[in-house]
Order: C-alpha cells, then structure tokens, then sequence
C-alpha cells in the first residue's frame, strides 16, 4: 500500500458488536481514522460513500476501490452475497472480524441439521420473506476468499488495535495460534477441567485473556478453534471425564461452526 490506504467497514447478519468493539477504543479512535482513509463505516460515519445499505448513490464512479475491507456478520441472504462479491472485486484485502464472518457465528450453529427452511417456519411462521431471499448463515469464505481472519465474540479491542495498525501497512496480523490454556497458565488458574467443570479451553484460540477461567466459567470457546489445538486429546479427557458428549458438540458448534464440530464426531466414532 502507498500513502493513506482506503479502508471499509460493513456488517452482514450479525449484533454488529465486533464494530461496536472497535467504536469502543475511545482512546485510540481517532488514530484508527486516521491511518487510513475509512471511506464507509455506518455505525461511526454520517458520510458512507460506498454503503448501499442505506440509500447512498451507487452510480457509476462511485464505488470506492478499497486497500482493506473489514467485514463483520455472516451472509444470509443473497442480496448479501452479491455485496460481499462485489466488495470483494474492488478490495486490495478482506478481512473477517469475529466469529459470524469467520465460522458462520451462532445463528449458524444449526447449519446440517435438519431443514433450514422448517427451522425459519418455527420463528417466523410458513409465509417466506416477501423482500430478501433467505439461506443458512455461512461465513464469508464459503463466498470468497479472506485473507486474515479476526475472532471473537467480540472481538477483543487490543487485539484490534494490533492487528489493524499492521494490516493497514500492508503487513499480516500476528494472532495467537496457542489455545485459551496458555493464557490460563499464565494468570495461575487452575484447570476447570481437572475439577471435572466443562471447560473448552484446549481446544480454543487464545486472544481473551482466559476471561471465563478466570471467573470460574468454562471457556464457550467464542474465540473459534486455535491453530495449535489438540482435539484427540480433548476428546480423550472429556470421555474420561465421563462428559456429555453430544452437549460437548452442541457447544462445539455455537462458536466454531458445522465443519469444527464434525471433525469433533469424526473423533467420537474411533
């Protein structure tokens, strides 16, 4: 990138409170403008040149080319689908901020089981909606490609910051690859698991800094799967540890999506 790069913000499906995590750096907000030049960013802008969503002028020459494109919430709809793949075109990078973009979020945690169309009947009732056309939530890469991804559930603000002033420069994000356990050990907390408490922290990326542990709660695993988790072993403890296996699947499947749970079964069934 030279000079001033042109970054974007958007959000899909989703509590848009990744964005609001970053609106949350209250301290750091003004350098976040100015290093690049944000040219749409709805929850933080009145002057969205590029944003659709809510009736700015798309005509020719509009449309902002874009160094980075930072995009919160999971496509669920094909409206969606067709912004994000034009976004896509006219951006340098894509990266995912949080979970819903990354693996598809909670409101994809059903994704291959059963009947998407019979599970929307239940809340929404047998009439389709009459202005979108509605699918099962995925993340952004099963549309595509992303370049860096950013977890969490939020995300968490100095992770950010951190990310966000190397990206802007052209350089990648250096994110934890170790699970939540080392942070575990670094704040001297005792292993939840070994006092047979639910605990998914061997098994999820660090970034948060063992918040739950540290309170006594079983890490959720909100931070998506760690690169250097050992999900044999995981199993392993947690059938010793005499765990419901299909409620370990269930919680599997909140934060890190369809395909990190099924590779959880596949290890049920050896």
């Amino acid at each position: 990138m030279s000079g001033k790069p042109r970054a974007g913000f958007y959000n899909f499906s989703g509590c848009s409170g990744c964005l609001l995590t970053i609106l949350n750096c209250e301290d750091n907000i003004l350098d976040i403008f100015g290093a690049a030049q944000v040219t749409s960013f709805l929850m933080a802008n009145r002057g969205n040149i590029d944003d659709r969503w809510h009736g700015a002028d798309r005509k020719a020459g509009k449309e902002a080319n874009l160094d980075v494109a930072f995009i919160d919430g999971s496509v669920t709809t094909r409206e969606q689908e067709a912004f994000l793949k034009e976004i896509r075109e006219r951006s340098g990078l894509v990266v995912a901020l949080g979970i819903c973009s990354c693996y598809g979020g909670v409101q994809a945690m059903e994704t291959g089981r059963g009947s998407f169309a019979r599970r929307y009947q239940k809340v929404y009732g047998a009439t389709p909606p009459a202005i979108v056309e509605a699918f099962e939530s995925k993340p952004l890469d099963a549309f595509v490609k992303v370049d860096h991804y950013l977890p969490g559930c939020p995300i968490d603000g100095k992770q950010f910051l951190h990310a966000y002033a190397r990206i802007v420069r052209g350089l990648p994000p250096e994110l934890p690859k170790t699970p939540v356990c080392t942070e575990c050990k670094w704040r001297e907390n005792e292993c939840l698991l070994l006092k047979n408490e639910l605990c998914l922290g061997p098994v999820t990326a660090a970034g948060c800094n063992a918040r739950c542990p540290s309170n006594n709660t079983g890490c959720v695993g909100c931070f998506g799967p760690a690169d250097e988790r050992n999900l044999g072993s995981e199993v392993s403890l947690l059938k010793t540890r005499k765990f419901n296996l299909e409620t370990i699947e269930r919680k599997l499947r909140i934060f890190g999506g369809a395909r990190f749970s099924e590779s959880f079964k596949k290890l049920l069934r050896k």
